[in-house]
């Protein structure tokens, strides 16, 4: 049996960089991507945190499904694929077309948005949002991903604790067992490593491998 490896990386969200989005609507920090180092257009995942300041399209990315959750600000009436979706409870995930056409309108001024990018059929994710004490983990060949959207919270793993700020991100590589304490909202994403195919998001034994203490 193969041991869990010990300790995620610890990804602080002060060491980003804010890039222009692909279409110069708005400005995009990525926390993490798969393989390292990918562009825009040959990641099999990406996660990024987008601040959207205007009304506008958003890019388009043939090919790619999107789950995307509002963290702050009032929302957004988005148009997708000629489909009204109103986006304005926060901290609960959105799954859509990546490569559909989508306007955007803000209801209140900018938002920030938590954004995880797949290719459709080959890199399937999970993303839920949680609170509380919980056990979480992915299997070999899968890519743990925990970020608060809301406070602080704390991942303890092998008998040690990570402290994690606000939109600080803790990467791990399957197989992984740790312990999120998250008295705020906290994403956790699971992703595969696009060499497998599979249904984007399908969920497996439970959402992105979270289990209740």
């Amino acid at each position: 049996m193969q041991a869990p490896h010990r300790g995620p990386r610890v990804l602080r969200a002060a060491d980003r960089a804010a890039v222009a989005w692909k279409n110069g609507g708005g400005v995009t920090r990525e926390i993490a991507a798969w393989p390292p180092g990918a562009g825009m257009e040959g990641f099999a995942w990406r996660v990024s945190l987008a601040d959207v300041a205007s009304d506008g399209p958003f890019s388009a990315f043939p090919g790619v499904d999107r789950t995307l959750t509002l963290a702050e600000g009032a929302g957004m009436d988005l148009t997708v694929a000629g489909a009204p979706r109103l986006v304005d409870e926060r901290y609960v995930p959105q799954r859509f077309p990546g490569d559909a056409p989508t306007d955007c309108r803000l209801l209140g001024g900018p938002v920030v948005n938590f954004n995880v990018m797949y290719r459709r059929g080959t890199a399937p994710a999970d993303t839920a949002v949680v609170r509380g004490s919980l056990a979480v983990s992915c299997a070999p060949g899968e890519t743990l991903l925990v970020v608060p959207l809301e406070g602080t919270a704390e991942l303890a793993a092998d008998g040690a604790a990570t402290a994690l700020g606000r939109y600080d991100a803790a990467l791990a590589r399957g197989p992984f067992i740790a312990v999120l304490d998250s008295p705020g909202r906290t994403a956790v994403v699971r992703l595969g490593d696009g060499g497998r195919q599979g249904r984007p998001g399908r969920r497996r034994n439970s959402v992105a491998g979270v289990r209740g203490l």
